[in-house]
């Protein structure tokens, strides 16, 4: 997501044993992938970057090559962006155990939602813009294991 947000792409590496066989973890690996884009791959596909990639307090020790091997530990707060037509999709890296801010949508106008609900939940979620950003009660269920996407419905703001 951090990637998609930034305009990236992700680049998987995944080679065969000698026999052909691909090893068990990397299995598990792409299995949880797919598992998570059944439920959040609209995020994902087709989507581009938005004006800005995301915020959140949590910033990685290495850049650079092979810095994504490092162990970061992301909260709710670390939240990444994507957009496509009208429809913003603001991801948290960790879960959101309570209200949730998105600084990053405060110049927004409350006429231009037109509904915030979470992919994978079949509700709409409570919410409300401020002039701190937009605020939204999450779920009590998680749909999935890791990277809770929000999906904010736009329209015309008058």
């Amino acid at each position: 997501m951090d990637n998609v947000s930034k305009n990236g792409y992700m680049l998987l590496n995944v080679g065969p044993k000698p026999n052909g066989e691909i090893p068990e973890p990397a299995k598990e690996c792409l299995l949880g992938i797919g598992k998570w884009l059944e439920v959040n791959g609209e995020a994902i596909f087709d989507t581009t970057a938005w004006m800005i990639y995301g915020e959140g307090p949590t910033q990685m020790k290495r850049t650079g090559h092979f810095s994504e091997r490092e162990e970061v530990d992301y909260t709710a707060k670390d939240i990444r962006i994507t957009a496509k037509d009208d429809v913003l999709y603001a991801t948290c890296l960790g879960w959101p155990v309570s209200e949730v801010t998105i600084e990053s949508f405060k110049t927004l106008y409350p006429s231009e939602i037109r509904s915030v609900e979470m992919l994978g939940v079949d509700s709409k979620l409570e919410w409300s813009l401020t002039g701190d950003g937009l605020k939204v009660k999450p779920p009590s269920n998680r749909p999935c294991e890791h990277a809770y996407v929000f999906k904010i419905t736009r329209g015309a703001p008058f």
